[in-house]
């Protein structure tokens, strides 16, 4: 931890930071001492190697073909725990996707706020080509990029370029290999400043209740939102701030 900015970093590159049990099993445990860090303000999730996350260990998934059914069952609701974990954190996340980023790995880094590759990162979920199936990442991917293109990477088992995953929104920006780093702790830093915690957190919460609701509850579930936020010390700071003509540094 830095300057409010934690930093995740994936470790197997001798395994191309596939994920297994124990992959999960960190990531869950360092988000869920994260989420109530008050000194946590944004959260960067990268990799050591030349893969950011290549999905699956496959050795790991041949050694569960042996299992019951409900040891497996235990097995994917830990997995299932993670990435709603990172999917509710309450921080503001960003990937910092250097390489490929291939099925739960492309889960991990589209499931941050924003994800920021290099030119020669690849994005995809190949699960079908190896009879196997995108079930837990694809009930975050269609209201990230739209059902059509979820279908298109789903079940087609293509990778996609970096600049392909710009044009489907997956990738927020896409920068040079020998400046990622800078940019991507640049544009922290900047949301640290910029930004209130507790208006980035009510408002992650609030994007992430009302989808799948119908229209009048969502707009009920967002006035409730607004006359909560309007009692908060961050908004009546920043309030003041502003009609004071005071600038306002949210560090």
């Amino acid at each position: 931890m830095e300057d409010r900015i934690a930093t995740l970093v994936l470790d197997r590159p001798e395994k191309r930071n596939a994920l297994d049990d124990r992959m999960a099993k960190f990531l869950f445990e360092h988000l869920n001492s994260l989420k109530d860090n008050a000194d946590c303000k944004v959260l960067v999730l990268k990799a050591h190697g030349e893969a950011f996350c290549a999905g699956a260990d496959l050795e790991y998934l041949q050694k569960l073909q042996s299992y019951s059914y409900e040891e497996n069952l235990a097995d994917s609701r830990a997995l299932m725990s993670m990435f709603r974990l990172l999917h509710n954190f309450p921080k503001l996340t960003i990937s910092q996707v250097e390489g490929p980023a291939l099925a739960g790995g492309c889960g991990l880094a589209g499931l941050c706020d924003f994800c920021f590759a290099t030119p020669a990162s690849k994005f995809g979920y190949t699960e079908v080509k190896i009879g196997f199936i995108p079930a837990i990442v694809s009930v975050f991917l269609g209201p990230k990029i739209g059902d059509n293109l979820a279908k298109r990477m789903l079940l087609t088992g293509d990778v996609f370029s970096a600049s392909q995953a710009l044009e489907m929104g997956l990738v927020t920006e896409i920068v040079e290999a020998g400046a990622i780093e800078a940019r991507v702790r640049g544009f922290a830093e900047n949301l640290v400043k910029s930004t209130s915690a507790q208006s980035v957190e009510l408002t992650k919460a609030l994007l992430s209740d009302i989808k799948g609701k119908p229209l009048d509850e969502q707009l009920d579930m967002a006035a409730k939102a607004n006359a909560m936020a309007r009692g908060t010390e961050d908004c009546k700071r920043g309030i003041s701030a502003f009609l004071n003509k005071e600038k306002i540094n949210w560090n």
